[in-house]
């Protein structure tokens, strides 16, 4: 017997890329005649860069109770039950549409929430203050001696 093979016509999907964005700076110098051409050119600032998604930068449940399990010096037979604990604390929240506002994580905001038929979908904004500087007002502070 003959097979029948079909050949799909349907194109496929292109890749998406993604440029930064830049915008020029001109300053009162620029824009006055001057006898060198170079300084004439206007001066490219980029304003936000786009960072590529890998699944070498995501970091799995495993690997957290790993890195627990180093940095607290706790066994990990102890370190797993209170981690997944933590992380369906932390789902529960954003699901119900919390914010929270956890140091050094930072402020976590639900800004949309979608329901699908198999998945809940949350768009968050993450603010952060840079690493490193201890507030003032936190009570959990080393004190300084």
């Amino acid at each position: 017997m003959a097979r029948a093979t079909t050949k799909s016509t349907a194109a496929k999907p292109r890749a998406r890329t993604t440029t930064p964005k830049t915008t020029t700076a001109k300053t009162p110098a620029v824009r006055r005649a001057s006898a060198n051409p170079a300084a004439e050119a206007p001066k490219h600032v980029v304003i936000s860069e786009t960072t590529p998604v890998s699944d070498e930068l995501e970091l799995r449940k495993a690997e957290l109770i790993e890195m627990v399990v180093e940095r607290s010096d706790v066994k990990k037979r102890y370190a797993k039950p209170v981690v997944e604990a933590a992380l369906e604390i932390l789902a529960e929240a954003l699901a119900d549409g919390r914010e929270l506002n956890l140091k050094p994580l930072g402020k976590v905001k639900v800004n949309r929430l979608k329901q699908l038929s198999n998945a809940r979908i949350l768009t968050c904004r993450v603010r952060q203050t840079p690493m490193g500087e201890n507030d003032a007002n936190d009570p959990l502070a080393e004190a300084a001696e």
